[in-house]
């Protein structure tokens, strides 16, 4: 949320059961994989010049392709490596555009490992009960955070998709 909105200061929290995250992924070079991660936590917290600070964190080991094989394979160390990180967090202090569309640059972690990362988001739209709806986007490349596969197993690029809905500060 940045100037130009009409966001109240202060923190605004995810409300984790009513967001979602999925991504995408090919799969032996042409299949396209869709998946989810079940959002843990997350918050805006927007100031008095409407700079946008942002955390969240995904449950990595609630990850779900619609092939309890392929999810049991993702969590090993020699992908996602749950046993010794098991969220993907992203922090971002750095947004910009607005009023209705915005750029938020930050850093995703998984696997002990971080890299830059851009997500873009549109909105907010008020959902009339109080809460706001966000629908942000972004798209990594799988190396930075030292996923390592064969590229015809798993494509490079990963785009994730997410559909917040964030409760004002109290």
């Amino acid at each position: 949320m940045t100037a130009g909105t009409s966001a109240r200061v202060g923190t605004w929290r995810v409300v984790t059961e009513r967001t979602s995250a999925t991504f995408t992924v090919r799969n032996f070079g042409f299949r396209v994989v869709h998946g989810s991660i079940p959002v843990r936590l997350g918050s805006v917290r927007v100031s008095a010049d409407g700079v946008a600070a942002v955390e969240a964190a995904l449950d990595l080991d609630g990850i779900d392709t619609g092939n309890a094989k392929r999810d049991a394979d993702l969590r090993k160390p020699g992908l996602l490596a749950i046993d010794a990180q098991p969220v993907l967090t992203f922090a971002a202090d750095q947004a910009d555009g607005g009023p209705d569309e915005w750029s938020v640059h930050g850093t995703l972690g998984a696997r002990g490992e971080s890299c830059p990362l851009t997500v873009t988001a549109t909105g907010p739209v008020d959902n009339g009960d109080g809460t706001w709806r966000v629908v942000a986007g972004a798209i990594f490349d799988r190396r930075a955070i030292g996923l390592r596969a064969p590229r015809f197993l798993i494509g490079r690029e990963i785009t994730i998709a997410l559909d917040v809905v964030l409760a004002p500060p109290g």
